[in-house]
Formats: structure tokens, C-alpha cells, sequence
């Protein structure tokens, strides 16, 4: 199993170092799309999975979800936290084992999600339906000095509820001088670059494992199409996720990723789980 490049003690000793600057961004990837990102003394969870909960669900079963990475740290010790983010309802971007404890031990903490999923999201976690943030496609809130804008996501297609509002959402999220773009899981679709380009993302945040129907789950970008978008929306950065969780769905960011990225000189980072990386200005 793949230890990561830091965990526990190490890992939350590196969240909890000064920043070097007033506005330095600083980003940690927490395996498959999960990222703690700080700017300004403010800490942002995306998509965190930190559990073992869909090893433990599928056991036994003709889908095992094997686990390839050792889990970077417990959530319940993760602190300071003022927003988490769900891209969508999947457990592996909504898993109650891991955001149930981050919710205990940060009062006050705020819950994006997509509002199409907010009486799933309520009946997973227990929560009342009316407490987290719901977004959608285009919708734009502030939230603990965080701005988050919605932009729709195809995971494998573009999913909407009766009254149109999608259920698979990105997240571009902006502070100090900053822009990124948290695609949560998506393939392309027609007029998404063209949206984000609008942005002027620095760091894009972009599933690599690929779509591939023998899976039988929802695909996602490839590590080529991943490179590609993001140098079609001028990403400065793009940081490459979804792989190394769960042996069944993964991919080689030496295979596809990086020889594209390379190929285009799209600058990029490929991290470690439990990794942290100051973004150069």
C-alpha cells in the first residue's frame, strides 16, 4: 500500500506552519479528488474522503473497492476548517464517516453543495436540509471569505433535477488574488472551457482515471484530456486527482498526464497524497 508523502502527525505539523507570505496558497491533496487548500489563515476542504467506508461497503462483492493509499490523516483531527465542499452525492465525494467528525470539531463550519442534492445530502448526514449552502450552474455565494461559483459538471452527462438544477457541480473558488477550479468528476462537454477561460483559473484541479464502461461506474477526464483542457482555459497550473484510491479505478499520471502536459507545455504538479505545495506566484 502506498504510504503517504506525509500523515498524521506530519501532516497536520505541515498544515499548521506559518505562511511564508500574506498571500501564499497553499494546497495538500488528500487522495482521490479530496484537497485542503489555506490562504489568508482561512482553511478549505474540497471533496474529502477519509475513511474506509466503500472498502468496507463493497467487500466481498464482484466491485472491491481495494484501497491503494493509506488514509492521510482522521478527520476528527483536522481543525480550523470553515468550508467544506461536496461536488456531488457519490460516497467518495459525500462520505459521512469522513465529514461528520470534520463537522464536530469545527464549529461553524459551512457545507457547499449542489441544492439539487440537499435532501439526499440531509437523509447521509443527518443534518437538517436547510443547513448547508446549496449552489448551482452559474450561482456565485461568499462564504467565510471564500467566493464559490458553480459551473456544472457531466459525470457522465450533465444531470438535472425537475426544476433544472444540476446535481454533478464544479466549483471555481476565488480568494485574495487567487482563482482555482475544483472540477469535482467530469468528462468533457461542449461549452465548458469556454466558461471556465472567463476565470483566469491558476490552478485547476482535474480528474485523470479516465472513463472506461467495464468499471461500471460514472467516467471521468483522462490524464490527455485533462492536459488539454487545461491549457484551453489557460490554467497556469493543473493538478491531476482521482487516482491512487481504489485499485479498480485508477490511472498512471506517467501514461497520459504528463507526457501531454508536457507536449503542450502546460505546466503542472503531480502530488502525493498528504503532500502540501505552496503555489509559485
Amino acid at each position: 500500500m502506498i504510504v503517504p508523502f506525509a500523515k498524521d502527525e506530519a501532516f497536520l505539523a505541515d498544515v499548521a506552519r506559518p505562511a511564508e507570505s500574506a498571500d501564499e496558497l497553499r494546497v495538500w491533496w488528500l487522495g482521490q479528488s479530496g484537497f485542503l487548500v489555506r490562504h489568508g489563515g482561512g482553511l478549505l476542504l474540497l471533496d474529502p474522503y477519509l475513511s474506509d467506508s466503500l472498502t468496507v461497503k463493497y467487500a466481498g462483492t464482484d466491485k472491491p473497492h481495494t484501497r491503494m493509499t493509506q488514509r492521510v490523516v482522521d478527520p476528527a483531527r483536522l481543525r480550523g476548517i470553515s468550508v467544506v465542499t461536496s461536488s456531488h452525492n457519490h460516497t467518495d465525494h459525500l462520505d459521512a464517516e469522513t465529514l461528520k467528525p470534520v463537522f464536530a470539531a469545527n464549529q461553524g463550519v459551512q457545507f457547499v453543495i449542489p441544492g439539487a442534492n440537499r435532501a439526499f445530502v440531509a437523509e447521509r448526514l443527518g443534518c437538517e436540509e436547510g443547513w448547508p449552502v446549496g449552489m448551482d450552474d452559474g450561482s456565485t455565494v461568499v462564504v467565510a471569505g471564500w467566493q464559490i461559483t458553480g459551473i456544472a459538471s457531466a459525470h457522465n452527462e450533465l444531470r438535472t433535477d425537475a426544476e433544472g438544477h444540476h446535481h454533478f457541480l464544479g466549483y471555481v473558488i476565488r480568494r485574495g488574488p487567487w482563482a482555482l477550479y475544483h472540477s469535482g468528476d467530469t468528462v468533457l462537454y461542449p461549452g465548458l472551457a469556454e466558461r471556465l477561460v472567463e476565470h483566469g483559473v491558476d490552478v485547476a484541479f482535474l480528474p485523470i482515471n479516465g472513463n472506461r464502461p467495464e468499471r461500471r461506474v460514472a467516467g471521468n477526464l483522462d490524464g490527455r484530456e485533462a492536459a488539454q483542457l487545461a491549457l484551453e482555459i489557460g490554467a497556469r497550473w493543473v493538478v491531476p486527482h482521482h487516482f491512487e484510491m481504489f485499485e479498480f479505478n485508477t490511472a498512471d499520471p506517467g501514461e497520459l498526464f504528463i507526457p501531454e502536459c508536457k507536449r503542450l507545455s502546460q505546466p503542472f504538479r503531480v502530488l502525493c497524497a498528504g503532500e502540501g505545495w505552496s503555489v509559485p506566484r
